[in-house]
């Protein structure tokens, strides 16, 4: 059977589940559409975790970043794996012990504030929308290679496929719907992993076979094989960076505690029972993550050496156009290769200097490694529906922050406080609507590759929400004022760097231009540090917060249970 006809059939059944969890677990009530009730079980609310945070980024881009990149990728699996452990051990049980549906709810009782609950909201729906951009991006991959429609159409239609079991089924739909995504995307994510591992290493498991000899009797490490190949075609070594190190830490620490202001992630943990529960969920999340995140490395490595060995051949002279692998002209179609033959010898050449003639973009590696090393076409199909469940499942957490952003936070908490339950939920869906649609269309014009998108994501998350949980929790002092010019200083200056590189002056795009050598992935650091001296400042010429909302913090800050998360 072909890849296409596959293609349909696995993605088809995947769709029919997913849409059958979601009415299975129609949302009746606001408490199940936004925190499913809270009676999710820990090791379903961490399977739920695992899928909603392993988006199209960790899926698709991940890998194929520190494929392109080699050592430099590797700041995109330290951030957001360091970050996850952060907010799990560090931020959730607290959170969860507050008893708030939302981040901008938190904030906004925290703080004694509407202003402060607004702030919050504006920023959870720009992290939110910069996020979803990155996930419609990776849905359009997958669509335009596996069901051979173009980029735009695969966007449109993840975006009526997320919407609907959104609408439908609210957190309680898609935590249930997430569980059944995060063991499509990771049998998906592992499956070929170990075929390629084995071809390339002899060994079964990727994490031994990414430091193990090949398998050509030659006696040469992997990595060793790789950094040969680089060098010979002119780019830097694979296990060698190029990036500042103040650069790689900007990036690593923008990952790391924008992973922590996550707000579709911070929400999962008041879906759970008891603050035990909460810890408990942090715990299997991180164990279920571990299975794609230590995995990535070898399908990086073990695929770029295929790349490169196909591509320019066994002799590295370039293979004639005519004689390539069917791979190369599929992914042509959709754009994601492209081939100029400046010679004009009929043969294709990938390398990083002026004999280069190829454009691989680096969101097709992880989709592409089974076709590249000639794997059975049901892997390639699972692939595919790997890609569309990791894509779906945080989209799905996004479109809920937005709406219940909207909905909950600005509308019911701030702007139409009598409105019922039932137009809540209203609200709620609306605001689901009018996000995807938005969602759908910085899908079909992203400001980079899906893992870039997203990176931004985490830096808008970094310099706005992190400091003012950090600080809401364990600076019992910490005021309104403060709280909200550190937020809005941070989220200011952190969106201006990204929009002027990237859409205003991209020709500026360089580390020479760039503020001490930061790039706009790493720039949310500047805006955390820039937010916590902001608002500690403000503080010192403020008057501190009020008596009981200090003893409010000291309540938190012992998480020995809780009940029901509320919304009032």
């Amino acid at each position: 059977m072909d890849i296409q006809t596959l293609t349909f059939i696995v993605v088809g059944l995947t769709f029919a589940l997913y849409i059958g969890i979601a009415i299975w677990a129609r949302a009746g009530s606001t408490n199940d559409f936004y925190v499913a009730g809270g009676g999710v079980p820990p090791v379903a609310n961490g399977m739920a975790t695992a899928a909603d945070w392993m988006s199209a980024a960790s899926f698709i881009s991940m890998a194929g970043l520190i494929s392109m990149l080699g050592y430099d990728g590797s700041v995109y699996l330290m951030g957001w794996t360091g970050g996850y452990v952060l907010l799990a051990l560090c931020l959730a049980p607290y959170l969860r012990k507050f008893g708030k549906f939302t981040v901008p709810d938190f904030i906004g009782d925290r703080y004694y504030s509407q202003t402060a609950r607004t702030v919050a909201v504006i920023c959870a729906i720009l992290v939110s929308f910069t996020y979803i951009a990155g996930q419609m991006r990776g849905v359009g991959v997958v669509f335009s290679r596996f069901l051979e429609v173009d980029i735009t159409a695969g966007v449109l239609i993840g975006m009526a496929m997320v919407y609907f079991y959104t609408l439908l089924g609210g957190m309680k739909g898609i935590t249930y719907t997430q569980v059944a995504q995060y063991c499509v995307l990771a049998f998906a994510y592992t499956v070929p992993a170990v075929f390629i591992t084995m071809q390339m290493t002899g060994h079964f498991l990727p994490q031994t076979g990414f430091g193990a000899t090949l398998a050509d009797g030659s006696g040469q490490y992997l990595l060793e094989r790789l950094d040969g190949l680089s060098t010979e075609l002119g780019f830097a070594p694979y296990t060698e960076g190029t990036k500042s190190g103040l650069d790689v830490f900007a990036i690593t620490m923008a990952l790391m505690v924008g992973t922590a202001g996550l707000p579709h992630v911070i929400i999962r943990f008041f879906t759970v029972p008891k603050v035990r529960d909460a810890r408990r969920s942090g715990g299997w999340a991180l164990v279920f993550i571990a299975v794609v995140y230590t995995t990535a490395p070898a399908i990086a490595s073990i695929t770029k050496v295929n790349i490169l060995n196909t591509l320019n051949g066994p002799d590295q002279q370039g293979v004639l156009y005519e004689d390539a692998p069917s791979w190369v002209t599929n992914w042509e179609r959709t754009g994601l290769i492209t081939w100029d033959d400046h010679n004009e010898d009929g043969r294709m050449f990938y390398s990083n200097d002026e004999r280069n003639e190829m454009h691989v973009d680096a969101d097709i590696i992880v989709l592409a490694s089974p076709e590249i090393a000639s794997l059975p076409n049901w892997v390639v199909a699972l692939v595919a529906a790997g890609g569309v469940a990791a894509a779906l499942s945080t989209s799905a957490g996004l479109l809920l922050v937005i709406s219940s952003s909207v909905s909950h936070d600005l509308l019911k908490r701030t702007l139409m406080p009598n409105i019922s339950d039932r137009q809540e939920l209203f609200y709620a869906r609306v605001a689901a609507g009018v996000a995807v649609v938005i969602g759908a269309y910085f899908g079909i014009n992203p400001p980079g590759f899906v893992a870039q998108v997203v990176a931004f994501a985490f830096g808008l998350a970094a310099a706005s929400f992190f400091p003012a949980i950090i600080l809401g929790i364990f600076h019992k002092r910490m005021n309104s004022t403060g709280a909200i010019a550190g937020m809005v200083v941070g989220i200011i200056f952190t969106l201006s760097y990204i929009i002027y590189f990237r859409f205003i002056n991209p020709a500026a795009d360089t580390p020479e231009n760039w503020w001490f050598g930061i790039s706009p992935e790493g720039i949310g650091t500047v805006g955390m540090l820039l937010n916590f001296i902001v608002a500690l400042t403000v503080l010192k010429f403020t008057k501190e917060a009020p008596k009981e909302i200090q003893d409010l913090v000291e309540s938190i800050r012992y998480p020995k249970g809780a009940g029901a998360a509320t919304g009032h």
